[in-house]
């Protein structure tokens, strides 16, 4: 699999798929509203579980899915989102993979000074 970098956009479905889809169902998926299959992006599912994720794509000559399956943990999911899909960074994508909740990340507050002492 080429590295989430190599991707312009990252959509994650929001909402659970049936893990049993394989790649003719996800793309089905995506055809109905996620995107364009055809552009370099990442199309991202999960189901109710949150153990297991796949990863759409298609690379010059054909279909590519990708999956990852944790023994333990889930992944953190987008649930206050009121959007279907969400679109994220590879970075984040990235970080979403090594167990990252990217949505509760915060940045620090931006300062704003007039002098400094």
């Amino acid at each position: 699999m080429k590295t989430p970098q190599a991707f312009t956009k990252v959509f994650i479905h929001r909402d659970p798929v049936d893990m049993r889809k394989a790649i003719n169902g996800l793309s089905e998926i995506v055809q109905a509203g996620m995107g364009n299959l055809m552009e370099p992006h990442l199309f991202v599912f999960s189901g109710k579980r949150r153990d297991v994720v796949k990863i759409l794509y298609f690379d010059r000559g054909g279909f590519c899915l990708w999956q990852k399956r944790l023994e333990i943990e889930k992944f953190p999911w987008p649930r206050k989102s009121i959007d279907e899909v969400v679109t994220v960074t590879p970075e984040q994508l990235s970080w979403l993979l090594d167990g990252y909740d990217i949505w509760k990340m915060k940045p620090f507050t931006a300062l704003h000074f007039e002098k400094v002492s």
